[in-house]
């Protein structure tokens, strides 16, 4: 059991490093768009990125968000796959509580997304399928994100070891809770869509 959670601490820690850099409010304030924090949604992710500084820094965001989540996984593999799931708990874990924010992060999808990649292409290409798909008919940046994860996670039971699919179950309910202000929004008929300017 020690020699486990020590195995597990190392890359765990590595991978909450890597998580809580926050590319977002770094890319948007380097374009001078100051702080993204106090603008739209307040959220430091790509969604909130497209608002004010158009699809190329939006992309950027999105994919070093989900860098963040492919890398440190990919160290931790080469010591074994218990080694890889803690990273990517971490890495997660990071970008949604990030020290240097005052443990206020972004929700998480990008990094998961990176996270499933790394431990398991299948269960990635489900999700981001799934993703495109849902974003194209609804244009709700929230709604896909929550069925993509969901289903991509029940999927893992299916496409990956039993311990990427219980991690994978963890992270679905972490993104759950993080996205808990858009679910009320979309029950409520109130949520923005992609591409559409977020009122004051």
């Amino acid at each position: 059991m020690v020699s486990t959670l020590i195995l597990l601490l190392g890359p765990f820690l590595l991978g909450y490093l890597l998580g809580s850099i926050p590319f977002g409010l770094l890319l948007t304030r380097a374009a001078g768009l100051g702080d993204i924090r106090k603008v739209g949604s307040g959220n430091i992710g790509a969604t909130n990125v497209l608002r004010i500084g158009g699809k190329g820094l939006a992309a950027a965001t999105l994919l070093l968000d989900a860098l963040k989540g492919v890398v440190p996984v990919l160290i931790a593999d080469q010591v074994g796959q218990l080694a890889a799931v803690g990273a990517g708990a971490g890495a997660v874990l990071g970008h949604m509580f990030p020290v240097w924010l005052g443990f206020k992060g972004g929700k998480g999808g990008a990094t998961v997304l990176g996270v499933f990649l790394a431990l398991s292409w299948p269960v990635a290409a489900v999700g981001a399928a799934l993703w495109l798909l849902i974003v194209a008919i609804f244009r709700y940046s929230s709604l896909a994100t929550l069925l993509a994860t969901a289903i991509a996670a029940a999927s893992a039971w299916w496409f990956a070891p039993r311990p990427v699919a219980m991690l994978a179950a963890v992270l679905v309910l972490l993104v759950w809770a993080k996205h808990h202000e858009n679910i009320r929004r979309l029950l409520a008929g109130t949520e923005s869509r992609i591409g559409q300017k977020k009122s004051a």
